[in-house]
C-alpha cells in the first residue's frame, strides 16, 4: 500500500472490556485497520487500551442522539462501521415487561439504524467502498424458550441487514451480517445487572417450575457450549478482511455452522433439540402431571 494511502477505518460499537467489541476491535487492530473502539461508559475500554494503544476509543451511547452526533464529529472518515452494541433479555412471552422489551429494541434495533444513518455520509465517501456490519445472532432464525424479546431484536435486525444489503448497493455500500452462535462474553453479566430478567414474576404461569425456569434465564448452562471470544474475533476479523471481500451472511462461534445447515430442515423440526436445551421437556413434564393430578381430585 502506497503511504500516501490511509489506511482503512473501522469503528465498532459496544467495545466494553470482556465483550466480543472489545475482541473485535483488538483481532481488527492486529489486521493493520485503523480501530475506532466506542462504548456508553469509556472507562469500560481500560483494558482494551491498555492491551491496544493504538486503539482510539470513543464515548458512544447508540440510544442518544446527542452522542451519535458527537461521535460523528470525532470521526473524520469511515471505511467501516460494525453495529456491535446490544442487549439481552430472557422471560417468558407470557411474563414480558412490555417497556423492557420497548428499551431491548431501542437498544438492539433502533440504535443501530440510528448510528447508520449518522455515519452513512462518511462511508458513502470511502475511497474503498463503505461496509456497514450488523451483529446479530443465530436466535434471528430458531425460536429458543424464554429469549423471544431478544429473538425477535435481532430478526428484525436481520431483515434490515437484507434490505440496507439491497438499497445501498448502488451506492457501492457493502452491508455484512454476523449471525453469532455460542461465543463466551460478558453479555450474560451484562443482562443480569441490566434488568429484571432473572426472575419470574410472582404471578407466572410457570411458578410450579419456578426453580427450573429460574435457572435457565440465569444461562449458566449455555457458557459451557461456548466459544471463546478471542477466537471468534480472529475468525471473523479474517472474514471481513478476506480478498474480494467478505461474504453478505457470516457465521460464527460454537453452533452456528449447525443452525446454518438446519436452517433449511422443515419448520418445527429443531424444537426437540430446542425443548431439551431450555429445559422445557421436564418443564411440560411437571406441569402435564400437576394437570394430571388435579383432574384426578376433582
Amino acid at each position: 500500500m502506497p503511504p500516501s494511502t490511509p489506511k482503512r477505518t473501522v469503528l465498532i460499537t459496544g467495545c466494553s472490556d470482556g465483550g466480543l467489541g472489545a475482541a473485535l476491535a483488538l483481532a481488527l487492530h492486529k489486521t493493520g485497520l485503523t480501530v475506532y473502539a466506542t462504548a456508553r461508559n469509556p472507562s469500560k475500554m481500560a483494558h482494551l487500551i491498555s492491551s491496544a494503544p493504538g486503539i482510539r476509543t470513543l464515548s458512544l451511547d447508540v440510544t442518544s442522539p446527542t452522542s451519535i452526533t458527537a461521535c460523528v464529529a470525532q470521526v473524520p472518515h469511515l471505511d467501516i462501521l460494525i453495529n456491535n452494541a446490544g442487549g439481552g433479555y430472557s422471560m417468558p412471552f407470557s411474563d414480558i415487561d412490555i417497556a423492557l422489551a420497548k428499551k431491548l429494541f431501542d437498544l438492539n434495533v433502533w440504535g443501530c439504524l440510528a448510528v447508520t444513518q449518522a455515519f452513512l455520509p462518511l462511508l458513502l465517501e470511502s475511497q474503498y467502498g463503505g461496509m456497514v456490519v450488523n451483529h446479530t445472532s443465530v436466535g434471528s432464525l430458531i425460536g429458543i424458550p424464554f429469549q423471544s424479546a431478544y429473538n425477535a431484536s435481532k430478526a428484525a435486525m436481520a431483515i434490515f441487514s437484507d434490505t440496507q444489503r439491497l438499497e445501498l448497493e448502488p451506492f457501492g455500500v457493502r452491508v455484512v451480517e454476523i449471525k453469532t452462535g455460542g461465543a463466551l462474553s460478558r453479555f450474560l453479566e451484562n443482562k443480569h445487572s441490566s434488568d429484571e430478567a432473572n426472575k419470574l414474576p410472582k404471578d407466572s404461569i410457570y411458578d410450579p417450575v419456578r426453580e427450573i425456569v429460574e435457572h435457565v434465564l440465569q444461562g449458566e448452562d449455555f457458557k459451557k457450549q461456548m466459544q471463546p471470544a478471542e477466537q471468534w474475533a480472529r475468525d471473523v476479523a479474517r472474514d471481513l478482511t478476506r480478498k474480494g471481500g467478505p461474504p453478505s451472511v457470516i457465521w460464527r462461534g460454537k453452533g452456528a455452522g449447525t443452525v446454518r445447515a438446519l436452517s433449511f430442515a422443515p419448520h418445527g423440526w429443531l424444537d426437540g433439540e430446542l425443548k431439551k436445551m431450555s429445559k422445557m421437556d421436564a418443564v411440560g413434564d411437571i406441569v402435564g402431571r400437576e394437570k394430571g393430578e388435579r383432574r384426578k381430585s376433582s
